[in-house]
């Protein structure tokens, strides 16, 4: 073998050497922690240290805002654990819920659909459905056009008579103004206690006839409704001031050195002049409560013509996607796409029906209603306290809750107790109320929280140390990655997925962030997809 063979054969095995090298280096350095998308549990708690107390009273509120409804219980009732004490008004829940199921269905049935596929018939009658939603939206949008323009008739006419009523209520206030300066003209021109009333109570009744001019002339020049809203209020209390300064003078009138000299003529008159007063009282008010009453009408009818304009148009966003999913060919894109809504439209039932579920107050323990608080058609908030419970336990648990925590925490979060006085046993628990009102500890917030306990041993004392494990939410059998993974990229939450050796960007929406540091996936991957972690 020839030199220049040996050196060639030598160089190229150095060659092929560098190249292996080179490309093992590489491999090496694209190694990523991997995390494969699993189903599994979610699950968020708090961990808190209270203190064992002889059972106090406990006050109930609702969760959210709202209207009461009903309140199923009296004072002295003695009620067993979740018995029904109130309920709010839900049926704004129930239509959101009702259209959230609604919703669900569609999404379903186009994640069907389209995995199936679609003769001509079927097409026909989705693009029939389409055409008909169409004018169905057409419709109801004309009628909310209607019913608007009704509406602001409605409303003005109200106003227009309202603007009357002024009109008439200014003259009785002058009409009375010039029986009166006739009368104190007539009889009260000494300077006696009857003449001076007399006078003072005239010079209201003028100011009065000034002051309503006043306003009227505006109310009639720039007939905004603001203005004959305030002319309506000040003019009423006008019109009061009238009438008691009407009854100051007739009482004037029957003093004994005045009740012979006074004529019954100007009495009667002064007695007719209280009564217009006291009739315009009653218009303007009834004025007021025509405008007030026509308003809540106006508002009802938009509302409703409102949500059915918004139910014609998700009719038709519904129709038009059914359409697209009918004629197109199953492709995995859309499959994972329909699969993510009906995920998300099965959270939104869920969490309305929760809304519902919350819109009920239930009795946390056993134990006595010692105290109703507000009425049936009361609005209240989650500050407003409705009833008040004597609990039959003789203990509860006492914590103060960190207001970062508080957010987290419901009534009826169940709770793992463990007492230092009991190290080798779990007491279970619930959370049976949360104080409204924060409670400064060295200048942080704190909220007081209230925790019944299933069972107790005879042996436990009042101030005994609870170590407390409240947990606050949990999610089971849903899709979940570490929150390593997470990243935020312009405004998006993202993750990074390796498939076939390629880093893909995905966008996903996270549900619960637990408290293992694992995270609910609503929607974005797919289950077995390998999220890198960073």
């Amino acid at each position: 073998m020839s030199k220049k063979i040996i050196l060639l054969i030598v160089g190229l095995t150095l060659l092929l050497i560098v190249i292996f090298y080179q490309l093992n280096v590489k491999k090496e350095s694209e190694v990523f922690d991997l995390f494969e998308v699993v189903r599994g549990n979610v699950y968020q708690e708090v961990s808190e240290v209270g203190q064992l107390k002889k059972g106090e009273e406990i006050n109930l509120a609702f969760k959210t805002s709202g209207r009461i409804e009903k309140i199923y219980v009296n004072v002295g009732d003695e009620i067993k654990k979740w018995t029904t004490l109130a309920k709010m008004d839900t049926k704004g829940l129930e239509i959101q819920l009702q259209q959230a199921k609604s919703d669900l269905a569609i999404y379903q049935a186009k994640l069907d659909k389209l995995l199936v596929g679609a003769s001509p018939e079927e097409i026909q009658k989705v693009e029939t459905a389409v055409s008909n939603a169409q004018v169905s939206l057409g419709n109801t949008q004309q009628n909310l056009i209607d019913v608007r323009a009704e509406s602001e008739e409605d409303l003005n006419a109200a106003y227009e008579d309202a603007l009357n009523v002024l009109d008439g209520s200014y003259l009785k206030i002058y009409n009375a103004f010039l029986v009166v300066d006739s009368v104190q003209e007539t009889y009260f021109y000494y300077y006696d206690q009857e003449s001076i009333k007399v006078r003072e109570n005239e010079e209201i009744i003028k100011t009065a006839s000034d002051e309503s001019k006043s306003y009227l002339d505006t109310a009639q020049g720039d007939p905004s409704h603001e203005n004959i809203d305030l002319a309506i209020s000040e003019i009423k209390e006008l019109l009061s001031q009238v009438s008691s300064a009407l009854i100051i003078i007739r009482d004037m009138c029957e003093e004994p050195s005045y009740s012979s000299e006074v004529s019954s003529t100007n009495k009667t008159s002064l007695d007719t002049q209280r009564t217009n007063i006291n009739t315009a009282l009653t218009n303007i008010a009834n004025s007021q409560q025509t405008i007030s009453s026509t308003k809540l009408t106006n508002e009802s009818n938009i509302n409703t013509a409102q949500t059915t304009v918004s139910t014609a148009e998700g009719s038709l966003t519904a129709a038009e996607d059914e359409l697209a999913l009918t004629t197109a060919s199953p492709q995995k894109a859309d499959v994972d796409l329909y699969e993510a809504q009906v995920t998300k439209a099965q959270s939104q039932v869920e969490y309305l029906e929760n809304q519902i579920k919350e819109s009920y107050l239930y009795a946390p323990v056993d134990g006595q209603v010692i105290e109703i608080k507000k009425r049936v058609g009361e609005m209240v908030s989650s500050v407003n306290e409705i009833i008040v419970f004597s609990p039959a336990d003789p203990f509860q648990i006492e914590v103060d809750i960190y207001e970062e925590d508080i957010i987290k925490i419901s009534i009826d979060n169940p709770v793992d107790i463990s007492l230092v006085a009991f190290p080798d046993k779990i007491f279970e628990g619930r959370i049976i109320s949360i104080d409204p009102t924060e409670k400064l500890v060295e200048g942080v917030v704190y909220y007081q929280v209230k925790i019944s306990l299933e069972e107790l041993p005879d042996e436990v004392k009042p101030g005994m140390t609870a170590d407390l494990i409240i947990k606050t939410a949990f999610r089971e059998n849903v899709l979940i990655i570490p929150e390593d993974a997470i990243q935020e990229k312009d405004d998006k939450t993202i993750v990074e997925i390796l498939k076939d050796n390629v880093v893909e960007e995905k966008e996903v929406e996270v549900g619960l962030e637990g408290s293992d540091d694992m995270v609910e996936v609503i929607s974005g991957v797919l289950e077995g997809e390998k999220v890198i972690l960073k």
